[in-house]
């Protein structure tokens, strides 16, 4: 545990702390000067009481006071520009963190968002990086300034009454070394706490966008107890912490309330053996609470710091993770393809030793159509997934236009795909936004293109709002047939060399299926386009036609020659004929 510890915060320091060092030095300047102006009042308070009053000087008494005012502008000035330059730039620097750990999550693999619930992602990006604040905000700043006071008060303190403050010393060393121990037990509390707390956030996602899976079921009381556990465990490792906390507060508590009542009494004892003047004692005590304030404010700061920097270890977990699209990999860049897709002795599998994909090999021309069929888990859609470069082959080469997949830069592959998925994602806003998706500066002849071949128009034009309709979040607002034509509209507008149709019918009322397979004719044409499909009746025209069964193609050849062999696809066709 040490060794992560020290890498985390190695790694924090270089890449949070030392970026911003001018700032950070300019908060350090006026941390030490409002700490210095904080001893002005201990100073004036025995100046007074020995001297001014004993003396009754009152241009004296007006000189102190105006040390004491000055003393407290510059401590609030300084507090202002603290809280302006430091507090600022920590949720500035919060907002850039937030950007790029999305950016770095969007770059990652489908199979890591296939391994990770959406909400727990929201949470890593959210509620992880908020750590840095206490980083490059006041908090560690005020941990050195009160380190300063802490050291300067004690030299202070030490020339006043060296017996004093050795007494003092004893229950403050115990106390740091109960706050030290304290925190090396507290942060992978607070790490595990990060993951957790992301768990109970995932659950709850997933439950606001099936609540209407969850009231179809009447299974409201089930997710209300799933939730109820999450939180509890949430709350069990909330405790641990806080018992901790509360160990070093009450420690806090108890041993400098016994230094403070052991300064009462030898103070006492010694300005009854006229061996310390009551301003002596007036200003040890106002020194010693210079001194333990800050220590008592750093062991806050310490939680905070440990909090902080368990929150960067899961950050830095994820900033590690390898790429998708490996710079140094994928160095061959197609700005322009024609659409030859080539899958030669492909073998993939999800988890080790488990091979969903064996052997595969087929040729997809430039421009052709090639339909995937086949029953459920049989890997038609992991074929898709390959040839969309959302996976990558276990064995074996997948090429486009001779060049090997694998070796492609992403970016400049997938500008020329387009994807209209069974449960195609729409997202919150216009239908005309949704469109827009891939190419917001499309212009509106463009856009009304897409529109009228996707016959999106159909529909549009009994909204009252026509393409400004709000669709609600993942078009909870529209019919399925009118998700699916909104997806078609969207590919349309990308204009792709290459077409992944996943099951694009399957949501479509019988009129809705005749006006969207005239526009995904359109689509296709000159396009290489890949088809799963259950309704075997929209795959007639396909090129070729692979039925897959067990990670393997066991037909291949259009419909016609299959029919003919009277093989799989034979009796699939024949079934789905009679229903």
């Amino acid at each position: 545990m040490s060794e992560r510890k020290n890498v985390s915060l190695s790694w924090a320091i270089k890449t949070i702390v030392w970026p911003r060092r001018k700032t950070i030095g300019i908060g350090l300047v006026l941390i030490v000067v409002s700490r210095l102006a904080s001893l002005v009042m201990p100073w004036a308070s025995k100046v007074l009481i020995d001297e001014v009053i004993a003396e009754k000087d009152l241009v004296r008494l007006k000189t102190l006071l105006v040390w004491v005012i000055a003393a407290i502008f510059v401590q609030a000035v300084t507090s202002f520009l603290l809280t302006r330059i430091l507090s600022v730039e920590a949720q500035h620097l919060i907002a850039k963190f937030r950007a790029r750990v999305q950016k770095k999550i969007l770059s990652l693999p489908i199979s890591f968002f296939d391994n990770n619930k959406s909400g727990a992602l929201v949470s890593r990006i959210m509620r992880d990086v908020e750590g840095v604040r206490n980083l490059v905000g006041t908090g560690l700043v005020q941990l050195v300034g009160g380190s300063f006071t802490a050291v300067i008060s004690l030299f202070l303190l030490i020339q006043i009454n060296a017996t004093m403050t050795v007494f003092v010393l004893v229950p403050v060393s115990i106390f740091a070394f109960i706050a030290l121990r304290a925190f090396s037990y507290i942060r992978p509390i607070f790490r595990v706490r990060g993951k957790i707390s992301a768990e109970v956030t995932g659950r709850l996602t997933e439950t606001l966008n099936g609540v209407r899976v969850i009231k179809g079921f009447n299974a409201e009381e089930q997710e209300s107890k799933t939730f109820e556990d999450g939180v509890e465990k949430l709350f069990q490792n909330i405790k641990k912490s806080m018992t901790s906390t509360a160990l070093v507060t009450s420690s806090a508590t108890f041993l400098l309330g016994l230094a403070t009542a052991g300064i009462m009494g030898i103070g006492g004892y010694l300005m009854i053996q006229d061996q310390m003047t009551f301003g002596d004692f007036l200003s040890f005590t106002l020194y010693l609470g210079l001194m333990i304030s800050p220590i008592v404010q750093m062991s806050n700061i310490g939680s905070q710091l440990t909090e902080a920097l368990a929150g960067l270890d899961r950050t830095e977990d994820i900033m590690k993770m390898a790429e998708e699209n490996d710079p140094d990999v994928r160095t061959i860049q197609t700005d322009t393809i024609e659409g030859e897709i080539i899958f030669d002795n492909i073998h993939f599998a999800y988890e080790e030793s488990k091979e969903v994909l064996h052997g595969i090999h087929f040729t997809a021309a430039a421009g052709s159509v090639t339909a995937l069929v086949g029953s459920s888990g049989s890997g038609k859609s992991t074929i898709a997934s390959l040839a969309a470069s959302f996976l990558t082959p276990s064995s074996g080469t997948i090429t486009i236009d001779g060049k090997d997949l694998s070796l492609v830069d992403l970016q400049s592959y997938r500008q020329h795909l387009g994807v209209v998925l069974q449960d195609d994602f729409l997202f919150e806003g216009t239908i005309r936004e949704n469109i827009l998706f891939p190419r917001p500066n499309a212009t509106e002849s463009e856009l009304f293109a897409a529109v009228k071949n996707a016959y999106v128009n159909e529909f549009t034009d009994r909204f009252e709002d026509g393409l400004e309709t709000v669709i609600g979040e993942r078009g909870v607002k529209l019919s399925g047939g009118q998700k699916q034509r909104i997806s078609i509209a969207r590919a349309l507008l990308a204009n792709p060399k290459i077409i992944i149709l996943d099951e694009a019918t399957s949501n479509l009322d019988t009129e809705s299926e005749v006006l969207i397979q005239k526009s995904l004719d359109a689509l296709m044409k000159n396009r290489t386009t890949f088809v799963i499909a259950h309704r075997l009746s929209t795959i007639r025209q396909a090129d070729q036609i692979l039925v897959v069964e067990n990670g393997e193609i066991r037909e291949r050849g259009n419909h016609d020659a299959l029919i003919e062999k009277k093989g799989r696809y034979y009796e699939l066709f024949t079934y789905q004929s009679r229903i």
